[in-house]
């Protein structure tokens, strides 16, 4: 598959580190002389823009979390005066105020080129059809890879979310090749294509690009039976840019991450030093070329690894593992700790279960009841009682062996699990309303 932009996707990695340092560099003045947040950041910890000489030096930064960007909503971390700014969008501010982000004519010419090398590293050209399955609005998934697969040259429908029959429609008749959504409504479509008698193999779908939230191996291969297709993840967020940051290949082996864009670090989540090459730990991410909004050291609460070894496909970028969990999803249940993504592993590999689940958390009294509800094949719903209880039991021993806790499995018909367009909703915690 072609590589969209070999100047910078195959640099000599002593190459890169170069062009890395200039850019963190030019960055870090850039804040301090127009982000007050930044620049009383870096005074209290005594370091001015001429104390960066290393890229190791990126340590002597602060982090930024939400928290910040929040206290400074809507338009305190900006960089540039709006009159240079041509492009808001926010973060759903589900939790509180939202997040907002700035683009400059410039930024917006560097996404669209970093959404292009997604596309064109999952394998779009010129000749596919691709239909965009993303909201469009404030959220930065739909327009970030909008724009990015206009420059690979592909025909861009913009169907936006939701409308399930309409999307169908849309790829019967306008020949879609490529479908752009979060894995779990890709799930979707197959579902709702099976129960409307739509044959699969009679559209032209043969590629598609997720991502929006996390999603495990073996989602990835029910997406490719289901559909007949390659899937490809990739990773992005609207804190420091949107889609774009890093995108699989052909051989699915880790995110191609852009590094002359984004200066990596993996930390442990609790004291915020860097962990090992090839240990798991938190990403954080500085812009290197953001004009509206830079940011230095994100804490991106994202559990991943980077591996830096050479790919088959030739880019020499850093590549990570496709994030599964968050320092902020993990569950602590009865004193264990526990990851969404452990309980999908177990559910995935077991035959007979819908890849639909929701994972509810409740409080009798002072202790934390773990309840799985799952959809089963209707063949498996329409057995005898005995059967249904025997398939519980020997779910409810497999998550047992994998989270060490016991859990409630509850089995529910197909179709009973709320779906949607946007990210699936996994976890009910009512001990959160307490």
């Amino acid at each position: 598959m072609p590589i969209w932009n070999p100047e910078y996707e195959t640099m000599e990695r002593s190459g890169l580190a170069e062009l890395q340092l200039r850019r963190l560099q030019s960055t870090i003045a850039w804040v301090y002389d127009r982000v007050p947040h930044y620049r009383d950041a870096l005074d209290a910890r005594g370091v001015k823009p001429r104390d960066i000489k290393t890229l190791a030096d990126v340590r002597l930064l602060p982090f930024t979390d939400k928290t910040a960007l929040r206290d400074t909503y809507p338009y305190g971390m900006f960089a540039v005066d709006l009159e240079q700014v041509v492009r808001v969008h926010s973060s759903s501010g589900t939790t509180g105020k939202p997040i907002v982000v700035g683009y400059t004519k410039g930024d917006l010419n560097t996404w669209t080129e970093l959404t292009a090398r997604i596309a064109s590293s999952a394998g779009v050209t010129a000749a596919d059809r691709v239909q965009v399955a993303f909201l469009y609005g404030m959220f930065t998934g739909g327009w970030g890879m909008h724009y990015g697969i206009e420059r690979v040259g592909a025909t861009v429908f913009p169907a936006g979310s939701g409308n399930t029959e309409r999307q169908l429609m849309m790829m019967q008749d306008f020949g879609t090749t490529a479908i752009v959504c979060t894995p779990s409504y890709a799930l979707y479509i197959a579902e709702v294509a099976e129960k409307s008698g739509i044959d699969i193999k009679s559209l032209s779908l043969r590629v598609g690009l997720f991502g929006g939230e996390p999603s495990g191996e073996g989602m990835r291969d029910e997406i490719e039976r289901r559909l007949g297709i390659l899937a490809t993840d990739n990773y992005g967020l609207s804190e420091v840019m949107g889609p774009g940051v890093s995108g699989e290949c052909e051989h699915q082996c880790g995110l191609h991450m852009a590094e002359d864009h984004f200066l990596f670090e993996v930390v442990h989540p609790e004291t915020g030093e860097p962990v090992a090459e090839g240990e798991e730990g938190e990403l954080v991410i500085t812009t290197l070329t953001k004009e509206a909004f830079p940011v230095l050291r994100y804490r991106t609460h994202d559990l991943t690894v980077i591996d830096t070894s050479p790919c088959e496909c030739g880019r020499t970028l850093s590549r990570m593992r496709k994030v599964r969990s968050r320092t902020d999803d993990m569950l602590i249940i009865r004193g264990v700790n526990v990851f969404p993504s452990q309980i999908e592993d177990v559910l995935v590999s077991i035959e007979g279960i819908e890849p639909h689940y929701l994972v509810v958390v409740d409080r009798e009294g002072s202790m934390d009841d773990l309840e799985v509800r799952i959809e089963v094949a209707e063949e498996i719903f329409s057995d005898v009682m005995a059967d249904m209880v025997a398939f519980t039991k020997r779910v409810a021993e497999r998550l047992y062996s994998v989270i060490g806790l016991h859990a409630k499995v509850t089995l529910v018909e197909p179709g009973t699990i709320e779906r949607t367009a946007g990210k699936a909703r996994r976890v009910l915690d009512k001990r959160r309303s307490d």
